[in-house]
């Protein structure tokens, strides 16, 4: 006997109803348009939408029966960026549209050796830490800061 394939063809960025189940994925796998997924709890479905998204942290992905996935960002390697002068860090990590999650006292950064140079030269703390990544959405609302395409 073969089940057929759930499919999610629509995203929404916040819940419409009691999610079903949830997905786990790092900041880099959240961005995508055609992709088979587990659940947490190993359902396997295929998202198939319209056009590539950058899916958020609790948001849904609506399978064809109605049912909610709930979209949770998983932990990731990330560096941890603290310092004096902290907005001048945030100026040169934005200068070199590195995504970014921004906090009243640290920055969080995916690893990169270059920046992570960068900003040690100017004076910054870093420190490896693992945890969900949940960056700054782009200025011009698409989610995504790398890339100079606005």
């Amino acid at each position: 006997m073969t089940t057929a394939i759930k499919t999610a063809r629509i995203y929404h960025d916040h819940h419409h109803s009691q999610a079903h189940a949830q997905v786990s994925l790092d900041y880099d796998g959240r961005f995508l348009r055609r992709k088979m997924l587990a659940t947490d709890d190993g359902e396997s479905f295929l998202v198939d939408l319209a056009q590539t998204k950058s899916l958020d942290h609790g948001g849904v992905l609506v399978l064809e029966d109605g049912r909610e996935i709930e979209i949770v960002a998983a932990p990731e390697d990330l560096l941890e960026v603290t310092g004096d002068n902290l907005l001048r860090l945030a100026w040169h990590i934005g200068n070199r549209h590195t995504p970014c999650q921004i906090e009243g006292n640290r920055l969080l950064i995916q690893h990169d050796h270059v920046i992570r140079d960068m900003l040690e030269k100017l004076g910054a703390n870093i420190r490896e830490t693992v945890e969900p990544f949940t960056p700054e959405g782009g200025a011009y609302g698409h989610g995504r800061t790398h890339g100079h395409s606005h």
